[in-house]
């Protein structure tokens, strides 16, 4: 099994081998828990080790706020990085995806027929090179409030997870806050289970690996280092998803 070791110190402690290459990860808890910020760390360890990177963008508002995240959390200038990235903008208001701005295009990811077409426009954008390309989203769960596709998109996900030859490297994010039995569904297939968690007062975010392939790693709960600049991005984001994101998708 080829592995990625992040070089985060508290990352390679838990998973002293690395993390397994062509291989879907789920970061799973409850809402506004901080666990993009975790996937960070991996996207940036994958971007300074050569590979390249798409950007499922179903959260946020401007892909200002990942470069900001990135930035914040693990240093990383994406503006370093313009050729080794790729951005899939989520747009529902749109019935597939529009041609590549540089190295942007809007889709409509809530409809399971764009999904493979908007990932495969988004690997021609980028270089096949070094650990390969890997798709990193968070707050996947967003897909599933539509009432027309969710179950749909569910079942497309399901089969990305259960692909045991896998050509990219998968890094999603998920929350259990609500549509938990769906989620649980992912948790099941994923290669590989990162859980996490949130103490809000002071806010403290906390990770655990429930299971890793082929490789050895620590189960141990530990306290994720989160610079205080973090904090309000990750607040500012769950407050467009509660306002703007879920309400759009629930409509179609």
């Amino acid at each position: 099994m080829q592995t990625l070791k992040t070089g985060v110190s508290w990352l390679d402690t838990l998973m002293p081998e690395g993390l397994p290459l062509n291989t879907t990860t789920l970061i799973s808890g409850p809402g506004g828990s901080g666990k993009p910020l975790i996937g960070d760390n991996f996207v940036a360890a994958w971007l300074r080790n050569g590979g390249s990177a798409v950007f499922m963008s179903l959260q946020y508002p401007s892909t200002d706020f990942i470069y900001e995240s990135l930035k914040s959390v693990a240093s990383l200038d994406l503006r370093q990085y313009q050729k080794k990235t790729a951005f899939i903008s989520l747009d529902v208001s749109i019935d597939g995806l529009t041609p590549p701005e540089g190295n942007v295009f809007r889709a409509n990811m809530v409809r399971p027929a764009i999904w493979d077409a908007a990932l495969e426009q988004a690997y021609e954008l980028v270089p096949d090179e070094g650990p390969g390309i890997m798709v990193f989203s968070s707050a996947i769960n967003l897909l599933l409030f539509s009432p027309t596709y969710g179950e749909a998109i569910l079942h497309k996900m399901e089969l990305l997870f259960q692909e045991e030859k896998k050509t990219h490297t998968y890094v999603f994010s998920a929350s259990t806050t609500a549509k938990k039995d769906e989620i649980a569904r992912l948790e099941q297939l994923a290669d590989n289970l990162i859980m996490a968690r949130s103490e809000k007062k002071p806010f403290r975010l906390f990770m655990r690996i429930i299971r890793l392939r082929g490789v050895r790693f620590s189960n141990e709960e530990i306290p994720v280092p989160i610079p205080p600049r973090a904090l309000a991005h990750v607040k500012d984001i769950a407050e467009h998803s509660r306002k703007r994101v879920i309400p759009q998708i629930s409509r179609i």
